[in-house]
């Protein structure tokens, strides 16, 4: 029962943090004026910086990447102890 704790907290922790990311990105997305790709992902992750252009981006590709590791792995707990029988 412990480990089924732990694997929801992971699982939320990993789901807040990835939410907050795309809220953050969704919120400052109106604000960039020269991007590729898609507006959302690329305020997300942002792009290589050529020349002495301005990149608009947060550059949070890292924490949003930790979150979602961090939800998959708490999924994969939860999933472990949902299978094994005791």
């Amino acid at each position: 029962m412990k480990r089924v704790f732990i694997g929801g907290i992971v699982v939320f922790t990993g789901i807040i943090t990835s939410l907050s990311m795309i809220i953050a990105a969704a919120i400052y997305a109106p604000h960039i004026t020269a991007w590729s790709g898609s507006k959302l992902w690329f305020a997300i992750f942002g792009a290589r910086q050529y020349g002495n252009e301005v990149v608009q981006s947060l550059f949070l590709g890292t924490p949003f990447v930790i979150g979602l590791v961090l939800a998959a792995i708490g999924l994969i707990i939860l999933a472990k102890e949902y299978y094994t029988k005791q």
